[in-house]
């Protein structure tokens, strides 16, 4: 369960783990692409990752003993799993959105910072992340907008 948890062991690096583990979500999502699977279909997918995601976050948690430990990131893969699913398929709109969602999930804006310190275990850790993917997708929307 911890090697889901931990990424596939992205989330294990000894910097920065929720960017590291943020990375498996690029090469994942591009491979659904590849198969077919993107937007309403991927989101779909994205919400049976969440479910599954509160689980395997809470027995990671369980089992390490420890609250919402750094190098657990499923939920960053599952949120940008989500983003990317309504981002054109284009390298530098997959880059502004690994940017922009890092950058929420690091500084934790309201409301993100206050789910975070209020709903805790396996759904609060996937709570957060998906918070921060919807505002990112508002702001990547806006410049995708706003360049069209």
């Amino acid at each position: 369960m911890c090697f889901l948890a931990f990424g596939f062991g992205s989330g294990l690096a000894p910097k920065a783990p929720g960017t590291f583990g943020t990375l498996p979500a690029l090469p994942m999502a591009f491979t659904l692409y590849l198969l077919g699977i993107s937007g309403w279909t991927l989101a779909l997918l994205c919400v049976a990752l969440f479910v599954a995601g509160v689980y395997i976050c809470n027995r990671a948690e369980q089992e390490l003993g420890i609250q919402d430990y750094g190098g657990i990131v499923w939920d960053e893969i599952v949120a940008m799993l989500l983003i990317l699913a309504f981002v054109p398929f284009k390298w530098y709109w997959w880059l502004a959105a690994f940017v922009v969602f890092r950058l929420f999930d690091a500084v934790k804006p309201w409301p993100i910072k206050w789910f975070d310190a209020r709903i805790h275990g396996g759904f609060g850790i996937m709570l957060d992340d998906i918070i921060a993917a919807f505002m990112s997708l508002i702001v990547l929307n806006v410049v995708i907008w706003g360049v069209s």
